[in-house]
């Protein structure tokens, strides 16, 4: 039987299949996340998606308020799952309680060359926290239609 987390020769099995992810999805799932930069600063950004279906969605992607930077892609539940397929040589991976808006999420912690990624059991999908370079990226709020 060949493991749906596993994508390729050499990576570590992903936190979340694409099917997993497609599941927790939904139409009108909209993400709201926090960016804390090094000089003390943080801004906004949500994601949300719409025109689901069994391979994919639309994700659209603004930080203002009043959308006028609005961008919006195709992108299948493949796609997003292999944003998290790590290279088993230069990544290690652990399980921790992050304490967050989200509240106090069980997560699996990968350590990659690039950064550290906190993906929450309970929240199939995008990391709930991302840090490289003094660059924090928190999700703070999930939220349906």
């Amino acid at each position: 039987m060949i493991d749906p987390h596993i994508l390729g020769p050499g990576l570590l099995p992903t936190p979340f299949t694409a099917a997993e992810i497609r599941d927790a999805t939904g139409r009108g799932k909209t993400i709201s996340i926090r960016i804390d930069l090094p000089d003390g600063t943080a801004s906004s950004r949500y994601n949300r998606f719409s025109e689901t279906d069994a391979e994919g969605a639309t994700l659209e992607r603004w930080s203002n308020d009043d959308r006028s930077d609005l961008s919006a892609n195709q992108v299948t539940w493949l796609e997003l799952q292999q944003h998290a397929a790590f290279d088993a040589e230069t990544t290690s991976v652990s399980s921790e309680t992050l304490s967050i808006p989200l509240g106090e999420v069980e997560c699996l912690r990968y350590d990659t060359e690039d950064g550290t990624f906190w993906f929450s059991v309970a929240h199939p999908g995008m990391p709930v926290q991302y840090e490289s370079g003094g660059v924090r990226t928190t999700v703070v709020g999930v939220e349906y239609d």
